[in-house]
């Protein structure tokens, strides 16, 4: 299973990033996916979520209106750009599966993740 994020960066509050991540095909093809992300000192959560078509997409509240979620059934990739970026959305952010219902999913094996750093 290969989970591979990459993208991230030292960026100023209000910039922007897209962070890519690279699945393995029997991860990605038949999987809602979402990105994760986890805070020095704090717990995982989910920030954005994606059917397997691309036809219905979820954000948590705190990203909601400033980061996309998108994906490429083709390449078996999955992106999020994230734009005004804040000092809030530091931390290292992975990809992984979802539920059905677009929801958090406690998993054994989160692959490579990729650093986000705002400074303010």
């Amino acid at each position: 299973v290969q989970l591979q994020a990459s993208g991230g960066g030292l960026v100023q509050a209000g910039g922007s990033l897209r962070l890519s991540c690279a699945t393995s095909g029997g991860v990605f093809s038949s999987n809602n996916m979402g990105w994760y992300r986890r805070a020095q000192g704090k717990q995982r959560e989910l920030v954005a979520a994606i059917t397997t078509t691309g036809s219905s997409t979820n954000y948590a509240d705190s990203v909601k209106g400033r980061f996309t979620i998108s994906r490429d059934n083709a390449k078996n990739e999955v992106y999020l750009q994230m734009n005004s970026l804040k000092p809030e959305d530091t931390a290292v952010y992975y990809c992984n599966l979802v539920s059905d219902g677009l929801g958090y999913v406690v998993h054994d094996y989160w692959g490579q993740g990729t650093l986000v750093t705002v400074s303010s």
